[in-house]
């Protein structure tokens, strides 16, 4: 509980410039150096960008916490069936303690080992999926064993040794880039000015100019044992235990007050690894959590715990813009 507090707080003095955050900014000035001396030296090739034989497309964010990227990639990699590609996905596994990488996924794949946020990819896409802290090694071990026509990397817009087609930068719309200074004062992992790097930009939220907006819709309530699923609207009106060990856990807390259930905030760092006593609470009252935090519950998971099912819906242009980007690509 100690972590989640002090998280919670540096979280919240990013929010502003107060006394202990100007402290940081010394550090903060390095952190920028340094992310400036390595992106100069991709740009004048001193260090080697590795190219596939496929399009790329990276699904990024610059700053620190959760935007909706997986939820992007999910709805990118069936938009790309949908038009004909057969996709396959990278992923770092952050959160993962395999010994070995990288690793192929199965929708049954320990997210203990490779991850969460990869296992909720393999189970919703059914697409392949490859995780591994090199994302290049993990790009080149899907294409050797599987047919694919193209590549999404979720995250990794900091990784430049995998070439990139297409960036796609996520950004929260509510949070939007805090106090816009970089780490560790700030949430900031790149400077503003990396945006105009980015093909598209997309916020999830309130979206400005030169941005595509997309919504999160929740689609129903399925149970943690047996799969069972249930209209989100049957527990409106009821004490629920909401849980979320997620980069903005109030996102999903707010969800849950908009379809009317009387919440119990559970927050925890994102990538949590939960066990048994982290949900050992005083009453029997519904317990309500998030996909990511579901995968990782489900060994020890009770009858009355579910997880909110939701999609992602972007603006209709969005796909649209993405083919056309793919077709320059392929005719340049």
């Amino acid at each position: 509980m100690v972590a989640q507090r002090i998280a919670r707080w540096i979280q919240d003095r990013w929010a502003g410039r107060s006394f202990p955050v100007l402290l940081l900014i010394p550090l903060s000035l390095l952190y920028r150096a340094l992310t400036a001396a390595r992106n100069w030296a991709y740009d004048f090739r001193l260090l080697a960008v590795q190219r596939l034989p496929v399009p790329v497309i990276v699904v990024g964010n610059i700053t620190v916490g959760g935007t909706g990227k997986t939820p992007l990639v999910i709805w990118l990699s069936a938009f790309l069936q949908r038009a004909g590609y057969q996709p396959g996905i990278v992923s770092r596994g952050y959160g993962g303690h395999a010994t070995h990488w990288p690793q192929a996924l199965a929708p049954d794949s320990d997210p203990r080992e490779v991850g969460d946020e990869a296992v909720v990819l393999a189970r919703r896409t059914g697409c392949p999926v490859v995780v591994g802290p090199d994302r290049v090694a993990a790009a080149r071990a899907l294409l050797g064993t599987r047919q694919c026509n193209i590549l999404i990397s979720d995250d990794g817009l900091q990784h430049r040794r995998l070439g990139r087609d297409i960036e796609v930068v996520v950004i929260d719309g509510q949070r939007r880039f805090g106090n816009g200074l970089l780490l560790p004062a700030g949430p900031l992992r790149e400077p503003l000015s990396r945006l105009r790097r980015a093909d598209l930009r997309i916020a999830q939220g309130r979206a400005l100019e030169g941005e595509y907006g997309m919504t999160l819709h929740p689609t129903g309530l399925r149970g943690l044992t047996g799969g069972v699923t249930r209209e989100v609207q049957t527990l409106a009106g009821r004490t629920v235990h909401a849980v979320a060990g997620i980069g903005n856990p109030g996102r999903f807390f707010a969800v849950l007050r908009e379809l009317g259930m009387d919440i119990r905030e559970h927050p925890f760092p994102d990538h949590h690894r939960f066990c048994p006593e982290d949900l050992q609470f005083a009453d029997d009252a519904p317990v309500i959590m998030t996909e990511k935090d579901a995968v990782k519950c489900e060994q020890f998971a009770r009858p009355d715990w579910w997880f909110l099912e939701t999609e992602i819906r972007p603006d209709s242009g969005f796909g649209a813009r993405i083919i056309e980007l793919l077709m320059e690509k392929r005719d340049g």
